[in-house]
């Protein structure tokens, strides 16, 4: 049994010092995100010009990706033992530190002092310990915010680790733009962002107000609790479909417009642009603003991602194709907290941090296997990714829509 469980948020934090700990949260996702798309932004050119080959640098994604899938319940329970401050720390300071490896390597290679198979080996290894790490960052972040709310303010607490996640994807292209100093510019600088965020958690995050005893019989939920499994498997179909459309999107944006490889580039981030500025409105104003119950954001958001699917399969123009990709952005910025806070209800106080542990590690799980689907189906019909898709959200949408356990939420 558990012993000494929480009260509930208002008896251990005010509502100014709430507001403190909502925005160092905020900055640290901000700063792992923007992270994250430069080096998406960043790897394929700085790739090509030490010498990889596609699969190789496409590979290295993949492999950290599966290394955040399977470190992220890890850290979110020892987030439940140790503290949400502390697994916060460890995750930017983590990501620091592999950022600097990571570039480092690169700068090596341009030195063309470590080239072929044993640059590669050095970066998979990079990559993947650096995914180990700042994996911590995420489940801790939003255990600490389920934390401080209750059953009326988690959908909103939800929504502001998505609206940073969408911020960081905003931004981190503009951080890219720098790479005109030095292909490697950008990831030093995120570098330097993240530090300053690791410090400002160290002196200013209040040590997770939650606190309880445990003793050898104490479960947590797992991957296969029957009461968050549901909301893992649509959380990890999202997120796979989503990855299917994002990974294809530059090979459909050239083929589709005949463009050239620049041209497709700015398209395409113009495009990604758009989607996340479109899930960042969702989130401030539906999740934030309405404050709708999990499940009517899921049903609308899943809608909307499925007829944006759909459109991109019929699109024929620039506009159009991008005007898709905003649809798709607005039902991702409701869905992504409308799932992450019904599977943070389910469960009670003590087991958050497993909760958003599992609940971190899904678009990662996402992103192992959708690109791999993705680049199959391309190859026979450049349609069928965007078919696929959508078809993957039709089960997603008649879960939300009939399950009672979902609509209770």
């Amino acid at each position: 049994m558990v012993k000494g469980m929480a009260q509930g948020p208002s008896s251990h934090i005010n509502g100014q010092q709430r507001v403190l700990v909502s925005a160092l949260v905020f900055v640290a996702i901000v700063c792992v995100n923007i992270g994250q798309t430069v080096v998406f932004a960043i790897l394929p050119p700085l790739g090509r010009e030490v010498g990889l080959v596609e699969w190789q640098i496409g590979s290295i994604i993949t492999c950290s990706s599966l290394m955040f899938a399977i470190s992220s319940p890890r850290w979110g329970k020892l987030s439940d033992r140790l503290g949400r401050k502390p697994v916060i720390i460890i995750g930017l300071i983590g990501y620091t530190l592999g950022t600097v490896l990571f570039a480092s390597i690169f700068w090596l290679a341009m030195q063309g002092r470590i080239t072929g198979w044993t640059l590669y080996g050095w970066l998979v290894f990079a990559r993947v310990l650096q995914a180990l790490i700042m994996s911590a960052t995420s489940p801790a972040a939003a255990a600490y915010m389920a934390d401080i709310t209750d059953a009326r303010q988690r959908t909103a607490a939800m929504g502001l680790i998505s609206s940073g996640h969408s911020i960081g994807t905003i931004v981190g292209p503009a951080v890219a733009y720098f790479a005109f100093i030095s292909l490697l510019a950008p990831m030093y600088m995120v570098a330097g962002a993240t530090l300053i965020a690791a410090c400002l958690v160290v002196l200013w995050l209040p040590r997770a107000p939650v606190t309880w005893t445990r003793d050898s019989t104490t479960a947590s939920a797992g991957l296969w609790d029957k009461r968050v499994f549901p909301f893992i498997a649509v959380g990890v179909t999202m997120y796979t479909g989503f990855s299917i459309v994002q990974q294809t999107l530059g090979y459909y944006f050239q083929d589709k417009l005949q463009l050239t490889a620049i041209q497709t580039a700015q398209q395409v981030g113009y495009a990604m642009m758009g989607t996340a500025v479109a899930a960042l409105c969702s989130q401030v104003l539906v999740v934030q603003g309405f404050r709708w119950r999990p499940v009517n954001l899921m049903r609308l958001g899943f809608m909307l991602m499925a007829c944006g699917f759909l459109g991109l399969a019929l699109a024929e123009t620039a506009l159009t194709l991008s005007a898709c990709m905003v649809v798709v952005g607005a039902g991702m910025g409701m869905s992504g907290p409308g799932f992450s806070s019904s599977a943070t209800l389910a469960v009670s106080a003590q087991e958050q941090g497993a909760v958003a542990g599992l609940v971190a590690a899904c678009p990662a799980m996402g992103f192992v296997t959708g690109p791999l689907i993705g680049a199959g189906l391309y190859h026979l019909d450049p349609h069928f990714p965007y078919y696929a898709a959508t078809l993957m959200f039709l089960p997603l949408i008649g879960f939300v829509w009939v399950n009672r356990r979902v609509a209770a939420h």
